[in-house]
């Protein structure tokens, strides 16, 4: 994990909004789990991001682009019957029909 805050203000020091505590009957710490990322900066109060996460967050976008552009299937338009390739958009670059495949 490598906190950054979102202003650049140059703070060190981050809370975890969403975190849960765990402590003894006394009141003393003994362990805390962080149940959903969500930190501020405690210099500023700006939203702080983990750097850690942008890899997979890139992966993960550019496999989501990559599904939405494949190539499903071709099929032939029913409206001028132009045999196209069928992906994500789901209609014909000719003519602009909907197109299904069965």
């Amino acid at each position: 994990m490598f906190l950054v805050c979102t202003r650049r203000c140059g703070g060190t020091l981050f809370r975890a909004l969403f975190a849960e505590v765990e402590v003894d009957a006394a009141g003393a710490y003994q362990d805390h789990q962080v149940t959903q990322p969500g930190f501020v900066c405690l210099n500023c109060g700006s939203p702080a991001l983990d750097l850690g996460e942008v890899p997979a967050a890139m992966e993960a976008d550019a496999r989501e682009e990559e599904a939405e552009t494949a190539v499903m299937a071709d099929v032939l338009c029913p409206v001028c019957e132009t045999r196209v390739q069928l992906d994500a958009n789901m209609e014909c670059p000719n003519c602009g029909s909907p197109l299904e495949v069965a």
